[in-house]
């Protein structure tokens, strides 16, 4: 097998000093599909909270602008992970993002298990489906730099250990997901748009199984999808898993995937990280 010299760059450093690096390097060389798709339904699980689906289908914006939504995310969040909250860049995505919640309103609870799904989601994704899984140290810098990042979003009260984290993320699930309409809607509306980046929509139907698969029942139910035939499980859990044997043995990516550079429709000329995030059908305003 390979030397994996990003993996040995990382085992050098320390998660909690060194938790903005470790971040960057496991987001941007060795696991940036894992982390962009687990991050993908990271944000999907927020839509089996009828407190929070409640609010963004109120904005409209994921029936008007669903791909303006979904780039403005990704991009303040990919801002984050490449640069670091304490770079230029990183201080100004997290300004942009105060501001969009601060108009949002979400509870405190509420932001607190969004960033609590930002850290357990690509951790379990990776150690299903990566070509290895996380070690301690990468788990723990995981924790360390969105804990931060929640500080930075004015989070009070957040668990400072990381089991003590996840048993609040398992918690809060077990609660509060439950079926709402506003659920699916904001759910159907995600699910189209990344259906619409890769396929045409009469292949839809035929996709959609497929994208489920990897879902689990509670957030099948939450968000009112029917679960998928277990065929159709199988069948992409068996292709992830050959992925990840196959990556296993090639070696780790010199050139960082820096998804911040990537041409969207959404800003064919670039964007400016003060334009993200802005509201076009919020509470009747034109504009935020």
């Amino acid at each position: 097998m390979p030397k994996k010299h990003i993996s040995e760059r990382i085992a050098q450093l320390d998660p909690v000093q060194d938790h903005q690096e470790i971040m960057s390097l496991l987001t941007c060389y060795a696991f940036p599909w894992d982390f962009e798709y687990a991050l993908d339904l990271a944000f999907f699980r927020t839509f089996a909270l009828p407190s929070i689906s409640q609010i963004l289908a109120k904005t409209g914006e994921f029936s008007h602008r669903p791909r303006k939504r979904y780039d403005d995310t990704a991009l303040i969040m990919f801002e984050l992970t490449e640069n670091g909250y304490d770079s230029d860049r990183g201080r100004r995505a997290l300004r942009r993002m105060n501001q969009m919640h601060g108009r949002l309103s979400f509870s405190n609870d509420d932001l607190i298990y969004v960033l609590s799904i930002y850290i357990y989601e690509p951790i379990r994704w990776i150690d299903q489906y990566g070509w290895r899984p996380l070690t301690q140290n990468e788990k723990l810098a995981c924790f360390h730099f969105f804990r931060e990042v929640g500080h930075r979003m004015n989070a009070k009260n957040i668990p400072s250990d990381y089991d003590e984290l996840e048993q609040f993320n398992l918690a809060y699930e077990r609660k509060h997901f439950c079926f709402a309409s506003s659920n699916q809607t904001i759910a159907t509306a995600t699910i189209n748009l990344l259906l619409s980046l890769y396929l045409p929509k009469f292949l839809w139907s035929i996709a959609r199984p497929l994208v489920l698969a990897v879902i689990d029942a509670p957030l099948l139910d939450a968000v009112g999808f029917p679960h998928p035939p277990q065929i159709f499980t199988l069948l992409v859990k068996g292709l992830l898993k050959l992925r990840a044997r196959v990556l296993k043995w090639l070696p780790e990516r010199e050139v960082p995937v820096l998804r911040t550079k990537w041409k969207r429709p959404t800003y064919p000329e670039g964007y400016e990280i003060e334009e993200l995030g802005t509201f076009s059908h919020f509470q009747g305003t034109s504009k935020e």
